[in-house]
């Protein structure tokens, strides 16, 4: 067998080691399941107030699990990791800046721009 062949073989083990076995893959699935089932219960049950930073925290903990484990972030170098919260962290800013920017573009009369009052 050559050298060639060989490391070869070492480069898909070390590959494969990489990530989550197949039930733990299943696992993950699951809990994303869950929590994607948590989101649209917000749909037909009222929350009240907490709906939105509900919804906000089930984004940012779903984000962070399919990008740790699918995306296999949670095996590499930290440095992806600190890119992909960096661009959560903007969404959510930007996210939040046009809902609160809403407010200020409201029509003061209540009404909306399409319907006739």
């Amino acid at each position: 067998m050559n050298t060639a062949t060989v490391s070869e073989e070492e480069g898909h083990e070390e590959h494969h080691d990489h990530g989550l076995s197949d039930i733990g893959y299943i696992k993950v699935a699951v809990l994303l399941a869950i929590l994607t089932a948590v989101e649209v219960a917000t749909y037909f049950f009222d929350f009240g107030v907490v709906e939105i930073p509900s919804l906000l925290i089930l984004m940012a903990v779903k984000f962070q699990i399919v990008v740790s484990y699918f995306m296999h972030l949670k095996f590499d170098s930290k440095v992806f990791t600190y890119l992909f919260l960096t661009g959560l962290i903007l969404a959510m800013l930007v996210f939040a800046a046009m809902g609160t920017s809403m407010v200020f573009w409201q029509n003061p009369s209540g009404c909306d721009a399409s319907a006739f009052c």
